[in-house]
């Protein structure tokens, strides 16, 4: 046991409050992250500014007083230190240059130790500026969904280039694909070393995947990299996030090793609780729009999510990142709301 209560989750403990954070707690709902974006310049340069990016990553944990802090960065800066340039367009999001087949062989996963060391950086000074009982998550985009813009060059409703790139050019969708599991270990690796807790790994967009996809391109990727990981850090602590996965979740659990399951608002409690609970510590998995919308749905279900899940290993956050409409007085409800439920 330590006095960082979101890491003795992910030890298999049960806190009798559950440990706190939402994902994108540091991002466009909040005035003061608005400010610091605006002198930064760009948003890849507020990436790779290690005092910005520690300032970012602390306004959430100075207003809120979750119990873990996220890493401020983004899960493209991996391609952009392999030389795939990435830009942010305003309104428009991020945009690549579509990588072709024979360009893929061309990409040197070891770039990520020496391309992202203002991000390194920024852990390190992360972790010597939170409060000792934060915990402190670093994190990666899975292969499979950083793939997908590198692919398309943008965001796309349902990753449909990536999914046909996958099927015509399988070879080469696997050469990119191991290309992303060895750049991503490094980096988890040397997060962790620079003074992470725990690293995190987003797959947002599993939940577009057939079964045979879903095993090739998600489950199997993020099995290697959390088996990388740890052939470095035996002890390293996992959270995976395969957004959408729906009854799959229970095989990517068994599969990959992950200590703790984040879960999106489809997923029912009941069947969280009696199929995955007994192996891992499940995260979420409150509907963001319900920090928008407020009201008696808010407080129903949080309580629902805490009667369902707090009498095991868990952790609260949403199911999915906090949208910047979300409401700064909801957040501070959802916080309270949390913290006071065993009394209640």
């Amino acid at each position: 046991m330590t006095n960082r209560r979101l890491l003795n989750v992910l030890n298999g403990q049960t806190e009798n409050i559950p440990p706190i954070w939402l994902m994108r707690q540091a991002g466009r709902f909040l005035p003061e992250y608005r400010a610091t974006r605006a002198d930064a310049g760009s948003f890849l340069d507020l990436c790779y500014n290690p005092e910005l990016a520690t300032e970012v990553t602390m306004q959430p944990i100075r207003r809120f007083g979750f119990d873990a802090s996220i890493l401020f960065s983004d899960i493209l800066v991996v391609p952009d230190a392999l030389g795939r340039s990435v830009r942010f367009v305003q309104g428009e999001g991020p945009q690549l240059d579509p990588i072709t087949p024979q360009e893929i062989a061309d990409l040197d996963p070891s770039k990520v130790l020496t391309e992202l060391s203002p991000v390194y950086e920024a852990v390190q000074r992360i972790r010597a500026t939170l409060p000792d009982e934060t915990t402190f998550l670093g994190f990666c985009g899975a292969p499979w969904t950083v793939a997908t813009y590198m692919i398309a060059g943008h965001g796309t409703p349902d990753q449909a280039p990536a999914r046909l790139f996958a099927r015509r050019e399988p070879e080469a969708f696997k050469q990119l694909i191991d290309v992303l599991v060895d750049a991503s270990i490094l980096y988890l690796i040397k997060q962790l070393q620079c003074g992470a807790d725990a690293v995190q790994i987003f797959d947002s967009w599993a939940g577009v995947l057939d079964d045979k996809l879903f095993l090739t391109a998600s489950q199997d990727p993020i099995a290697r990299i959390v088996k990388g990981v740890r052939a470095q850090v035996p002890d390293a602590k996992i959270i995976g996030f395969p957004k959408g996965a729906g009854q799959r979740l229970l095989g990517f659990v068994e599969e990959t090793g992950v200590n703790a399951i984040g879960l999106d608002w489809t997923v029912p409690l009941d069947w969280a609780r009696d199929t995955l609970q007994g192996k891992v510590a499940l995260q979420g998995n409150l509907d963001p729009t319900l920090l928008i919308t407020g009201g008696s749905d808010l407080d129903e279900s949080i309580d629902r999510i805490m009667e369902a899940w707090s009498a095991g290993p868990f952790i609260f956050n949403l199911g999915h990142g906090i949208t910047p409409q979300g409401d700064i007085n909801l957040v501070h409800r959802l916080v309270e709301r949390v913290r006071s439920y065993s009394n209640r």
